[in-house]
């Protein structure tokens, strides 16, 4: 819920606990009870997203910034823009510094699904920026 505004964080987080106790019978594994229960939480956390898109007008003039801030503003939309999948991982990663396998623990993916959302989600990101290198 780290992507919530804090004054939905209590009704978010309501939500997931109801919807895990609703479902608490499809967990086939209890040793997967917590990767289970963070999914249900991206999942509420996506549909939260969804229904409600604030919209942010960037200033029209950005000839007088500095530039490398009107280039840190286009890598934040390109990554906004990405799958969730890949969204995900690729702020964990690169704003949270995160290693591999901390991501697979935070969000309760394998570790070759983390590697394989890096790889396409930075490949998606180079090309959204129109870099299109083949080098990481």
């Amino acid at each position: 819920m780290a992507h919530a505004p804090f004054a939905e964080v209590d009704d978010l987080v309501h939500d997931v606990f109801l919807t895990a106790l609703r479902k608490l019978d499809s967990l086939r594994e209890p040793a997967a009870f917590a990767g289970w229960l963070l999914a249900i939480a991206r999942n509420r956390a996506v549909d939260f997203h969804r229904r409600s898109r604030a919209t942010e007008e960037l200033p029209e003039e950005t000839s007088g910034h500095d530039p490398g801030e009107y280039e840190a503003r286009a890598a934040l939309e390109a990554i906004r823009s990405l799958p969730e999948a890949y969204r995900e991982t690729l702020v964990l990663r690169l704003v949270e510094g995160m290693t591999g396998p901390e991501i697979a623990a935070r969000t309760g993916l394998t570790h070759a699904s983390v590697r394989v959302n890096l790889h396409r989600g930075m490949k998606q990101l180079r090309e959204k920026l129109g870099r299109n290198e083949t080098h990481e």
